[in-house]
């Protein structure tokens, strides 16, 4: 078995045991054991340590919420649309494992770990707009990212205490996040025109 192959399936064992044990050696441990090999596979697969094995979830989650998006039919239309979809696609895939989220959250809260949980929401921000179509290498580059970090983080931190059926209330939240982003957008625009007919004056 690959290095990589083997990492997802020993990241995969460790995950019923991450919501006990949080993002750590004795959690690995049980994952390597569950895909058959011992724990001194640990400190090739994952040098960095449980954070390394973190680290993998948060890309591998990445690319299958970019695979699951592609394979909708028919696509969404609107870019709200698109956004919304693909954080419910992340969610959902998250679903099983809520606690290994919590945990997650809790172990990039850490200062000394701040800086990998600011990079693992940049990359997922940025596969977002990847998957939704977007090609702007403008300063809205930045702008959009920033948004879509502030809604996706929001919508994350109301899903986890959640308990309505198939998470409704989430997906009613996020709606209002995006309303609320759109508006923002639109503000911005009715700002620009108005100092660009000020300035031609």
């Amino acid at each position: 078995m690959e290095k990589r192959s083997a990492a997802l399936a020993v990241m995969e064992g460790a995950l019923p045991h991450v919501a006990f044990d949080g993002w750590s050696v004795p959690a690995l441990e049980h994952g390597a054991r569950a895909a058959g090999f011992g724990p001194e596979i640990l400190v090739r697969l994952f040098p960095g340590g449980p954070l390394d094995a973190l680290d993998l979830w948060l890309r591998d989650a990445d690319r299958r919420m970019e695979e699951a998006y592609a394979a909708l039919t028919p696509p969404p239309h609107k870019i709200r649309e698109r956004i919304a979809a693909l954080i419910r696609l992340r969610l959902e895939a998250y679903a099983p494992h809520k606690e290994a989220v919590r945990r997650a959250l809790a172990a990039c809260a850490l200062p000394w770990h701040a800086h990998r949980g600011v990079a693992a929401l940049a990359r997922t921000v940025d596969a977002m707009w990847h998957a939704a179509g977007d090609a702007a290498t403008d300063f809205n580059w930045y702008t959009k990212r920033a948004l879509l970090a502030a809604v996706y983080s929001s919508t994350v931190l109301y899903w986890l205490n959640d308990r309505s059926a198939d998470h409704a209330d989430t997906w009613a939240f996020l709606d209002r996040r995006i309303d609320n982003v759109m508006q923002i957008g639109r503000s911005k625009q009715a700002l620009k025109e108005t100092f660009y007919k000020a300035v031609r004056r």
